[in-house]
């Protein structure tokens, strides 16, 4: 469990005059992220980059006079953990707002709490599940994996692809991307001829990529999931002399996975990542080449390591709230929550953000990049 209390600004706010004054009371904000255990890929950048920008944010002068006091937890990925620190958040520390979920199944508990008790929560996990239907005090930043299916069916249209493999994971981020891959097919006029899944353990998934392999009409592959799974499957494409384009998901859409799954066996696969991921190759006039480059140019001073796509959903959730906070001028949970609902056109790094009543996502399509991995590095394809 870290328990951390900091203070030091996000830049790109303060340029917006959304900090003032010299910081004398506190905010009390909470988290709970994934730091360590299997999710530690998603949640560590995310604690190292929430920490950042509470210590900028800070030593800028706080938020409306007023120093953010952090409380953050590691949830470890445990559901069960996630809830009690969750409610440890809400009834010990009287956080006015609570940032955190690195994965589908940790923020489904914190939500629960979330709601039960009005306090504002920005999920840093993908499924469509967590602001579909859409709750009352619930927000997300990453995109969700409808859209990413939908991006990546774009994508397989344009290239003539009309018949697809499947191989999913059976965690909650898979198997949710699995099944609404499988909604809006038909949307695409794709029609997936082979379906087959991986748990989180397994270490080798050729058995069900030969069956895809010697399926008839097979004209590409689409792989839901995040972790080690994609990085195998990845390989095992590669082994089995697949001549037919491989899917990822924006689940890994990272240059961790490039490193895990081996150059030679990812060079070719197609995802949907965010602008991130591609900050040298925005064109200085597109409306996320600030905030994007100035980020990663934060991140890798302090930590002398570039940030991963999970490490900028934590940062948009960060500048969401805070910018929230400044809006309703009130540490009142619900005054935030109605300041965050009324959020429109903030640029964050996955993309450009506007809720609604309706939308607690507050991304379109538009926010995706489609993006190929290169022995050059990344590619974008529109």
């Amino acid at each position: 469990m870290m328990k951390t209390m900091t203070s030091t600004a996000l830049a790109s706010l303060v340029a917006l005059g959304a900090l003032s004054g010299a910081a004398q009371a506190e905010i009390r904000l909470g988290a709970s992220v994934s730091a360590s255990g299997p999710a530690a890929f998603l949640g560590d950048p995310e604690a190292k980059t929430i920490e950042m920008m509470i210590e900028e944010i800070n030593a800028a002068g706080g938020v409306n006079g007023e120093e953010i006091a952090l409380t953050l937890y590691d949830d470890g990925g445990d559901p069960n953990k996630a809830r009690t620190f969750a409610t440890r958040l809400v009834e010990d520390d009287e956080v006015v707002a609570i940032i955190g979920g690195s994965t589908t199944g940790t923020t489904m508990s914190i939500l629960d709490v979330a709601e039960d008790e009005g306090i504002p929560f920005i999920s840093l996990a993908g499924a469509i599940s967590i602001v579909d239907p859409v709750r009352e005090y619930v927000f997300k930043t990453p995109h969700t994996d409808r859209m990413a299916c939908q991006k990546i069916f774009t994508d397989m249209q344009a290239q003539g692809i009309a018949s697809i493999g499947m191989i999913s994971g059976t965690d909650g981020f898979g198997a949710s991307m699995q099944a609404q891959c499988k909604e809006v097919a038909g949307e695409f006029g794709i029609e997936i001829l082979a379906d087959e899944t991986y748990g989180p353990q397994d270490a080798d998934m050729t058995p069900q990529l030969t069956r895809i392999r010697d399926t008839d009409g097979v004209q590409a592959v689409l792989n839901p999931g995040f972790g080690q799974g994609p990085a195998i499957v990845t390989r095992n494409v590669a082994q089995l002399g697949f001549e037919i384009p491989l899917y990822q998901s924006h689940g890994v859409a990272s240059n961790a996975f490039v490193e895990l799954a081996g150059l030679d066996a990812a060079e070719g696969v197609r995802l949907p990542g965010t602008a991130l991921l591609i900050g040298d190759l925005l064109a200085e006039d597109d409306p996320q080449y600030k905030v994007v480059n100035d980020y990663i140019a934060a991140y890798q001073a302090k930590y002398d390591q570039e940030p991963s796509t999970f490490a900028g959903y934590a940062h948009d959730a960060v500048a969401l709230m805070v910018d929230a906070i400044t809006r309703a001028g009130s540490t009142d949970p619900a005054a935030i929550r109605d300041a965050i609902e009324a959020t429109s056109g903030l640029v964050g790094t996955t993309g450009i953000y506007t809720f609604s009543p309706e939308d607690h996502l507050g991304l379109d399509l538009s926010a995706f990049r489609m993006l190929e991995i290169t022995g050059e590095g990344w590619k974008q394809l529109d």
